[in-house]
């Protein structure tokens, strides 16, 4: 066992033994290290713990959903701003649109009409849909995050009705099967471990009654092993590198899923949540993006990691445990991923030299003033930059990418101003004098608005 083993080890075997959770199972993805897994405990039944065994992993279910709705966006079935109403027939709440379902949003009540929690017995698809006329919005849309399991559920519904297909087989078709996660599914399988309810007053455990969540399952059906999800983490985190066709989703998708759409919490800005997707901040520029679960029984917490020093590509971190007391479990992987990254930190690729920047562009590269402040543009890695003087470290810069039909324009693609243009200005020699950016002016030295040049004056 290596150093770096032995510390993540210790880290799950101090939160199995303090928060008493009968069976944890966490896995490390690195793209640049075998795979890491640690289980600890017994399953409380006659099948041995190990990187096989199965957990309920509850709401994370909801981030897989949030992935085929996405599909369903790209492939040209749904916008986000259309109506569910436009795709389903619903007595009630047919105006919720899919973007405010995906963010939590909508407004929409949590849970399907009735006291599921108390009879454990969740709908049937025509009774959720029958009953949507007893439901409550409880909030106006856009008014703030309000987590719905049925809102969720509604989405899930979508994906099947717009594949012609069943929630649980379009899974398994577009996104389990391509990214090799055999080991998730809709049931728990032989080798599943027993959820608990741990006393808080003595050490007896009670097994927790099994429960199927029926049309409700698009937000919280799934198992799996805590290998399958490390690797669903990372994919959020650097789809990519597990990914690199896009065939299960583009990651330019996944960048406007992880784009925070509210933050969860009015006073204290400590999570965020995008489209499906719970995302959490970190010093020096670093984000945890993923999902918890909990069901009777179980918890679990599964997030990928993204930005900062040390930071490994295809990063993902799960943890899962049969005890649905053990809270310590939503922290669990956040130190890991942070341990991993101080301890173990990727390695730093070496610097080559690369191609000239185009001759066109040559003369535009260095310092440049606008609004009063300085930026530098530069060529790098095949394409034209961006970034203030003085930003820090870490800090992405804005890239362009030419307008193949419009000479000396260019199109923002990403960082500061995503999306607007640049327009280069040359005199009749083709020297580029002056630029405007966002339709702002940049020129070589520092001016007023009015045009009052400091060097002349």
């Amino acid at each position: 066992m290596t150093a770096r083993d032995d510390r993540l080890e210790r880290m799950v075997r101090k939160v199995q033994a303090q928060a008493r959770v009968p069976a944890v199972a966490a896995a490390l993805h690195r793209a640049d290290r075998p795979l890491w897994t640690c289980e600890i405990g017994g399953t409380g039944n006659d099948t041995a713990l190990g990187p096989d065994t199965r957990f309920r992993t509850g709401s994370v279910t909801k981030t897989f959903t949030s992935v085929l709705v996405m599909q369903c966006r790209d492939d040209g079935l749904l916008d986000l701003d259309d109506p569910i109403g436009a795709h389903l027939a619903l007595p009630a709440h047919g105006e919720l649109t899919v973007r405010r379902l995906l963010s939590h949003t909508a407004g929409l009540q949590r849970e399907p009409h009735g006291d599921v929690w108390d009879t454990l017995r969740a709908p049937g698809v025509g009774e959720l849909v029958a009953d949507l006329a007893r439901v409550e919005r409880v909030l106006p849309p856009g008014r703030r995050f309000h987590y719905s399991n049925l809102g969720m559920a509604l989405l899930g519904r979508l994906v099947g009705q717009l594949r012609r297909g069943a929630w649980a087989e379009v899974l398994i078709e577009r996104v389990l099967s391509p990214l090799g996660l055999t080991a998730t599914s809709v049931s728990p399988g032989p080798a599943a471990a027993t959820g608990f309810l741990v006393d808080a007053y003595s050490d007896e455990a009670r097994p927790e009654p099994p429960t199927d969540f029926g049309a409700v399952a698009p937000a919280a059906q799934l198992w799996s092993t805590a290998t399958d999800m490390a690797r669903w983490a990372a994919f959020l985190a650097d789809p990519a590198a597990l990914d690199p066709t896009g065939a299960v989703l583009a990651p330019t998708t996944l960048d406007e899923m992880r784009w925070p759409v509210t933050t969860t919490d009015e006073t204290v800005w400590a999570a965020g949540f995008g489209l499906g997707l719970l995302l959490l901040p970190y010093p020096d520029r670093v984000v945890h993006v993923g999902h918890d679960g909990a069901m009777p029984g179980f918890l679990a917490a599964v997030y990928g990691r993204r930005g900062g020093d040390g930071t490994a590509g295809a990063m993902g971190c799960a943890v899962l445990g049969s005890s649905g007391t053990a809270a310590e479990v939503f922290d669990l992987p956040h130190r890991l991923l942070a341990a991993s990254a101080e301890h173990d930190p990727a390695e730093i690729e070496p610097w080559c030299p690369g191609e000239p920047a185009p001759g066109p562009l040559r003369g535009m590269l260095g310092r440049w003033w606008g609004e009063g402040h300085e930026y530098v543009f530069s060529w790098r890695d095949g394409t034209l930059r961006a970034r203030g003087a003085d930003d820090p470290a870490g800090k992405p810069p804005a890239v362009f990418a030419p307008l193949p039909d419009r000479p000396d324009m260019f199109r923002t693609v990403s960082g500061r101003e995503v999306g607007e243009v640049l327009r280069l200005t040359r005199d009749a020699s083709g020297t580029v004098v002056r630029m405007h950016w966002a339709t702002y002016r940049f020129t070589r030295h520092q001016e007023t608005f009015d045009r009052y040049d400091f060097r002349a004056g």
